[in-house]
């Protein structure tokens, strides 16, 4: 990979309601298509499903059976989508960006780039 990679940035985020906390990021995963992408949420919603309460594993299953076709269209158009589950006090955000993923210098078996050793450590006093 040499140029610039359409994908989609997914992470999954845990809010918990009855607290001040912010959110925390459980996980995050780069696909680079949208039915990928699309998949990411659905494998995690179908693993989770049997460990959430009534009210939560039905917004699970009712999203994967028929909530899939509005993000899927947003994920066609390159638009992000955001799906979320409320389990007791938690609520679970799946969040699907579109972004442009830029490759990095691979290093292994090259050398370095003559800048790379005008930076020095810092010495500790």
């Amino acid at each position: 990979m040499d140029k610039p990679r359409r994908g989609y940035w997914c992470e999954c985020w845990t809010d918990e309601l009855a607290s001040d906390e912010p959110p925390e990021l459980r996980a995050s995963f780069d696909a680079y298509t949208a039915p990928q992408a699309d998949r990411w949420v659905a494998v995690a919603l179908r693993a989770i499903s049997p460990a959430l309460d009534a009210d939560a594993s039905d917004e699970a299953w009712e999203w994967l059976y028929e909530g899939r076709v509005r993000p899927r269209r947003a994920l066609s158009r390159m638009e992000p989508c955001t799906v979320s589950v409320t389990h007791a006090s938690t609520r679970i955000t799946w969040t699907i960006r579109p972004v442009l993923f830029v490759p990095l210098a691979n290093r292994q078996g090259i050398e370095l780039p003559a800048c790379a050793y005008d930076f020095k450590p810092q010495q500790a006093y």
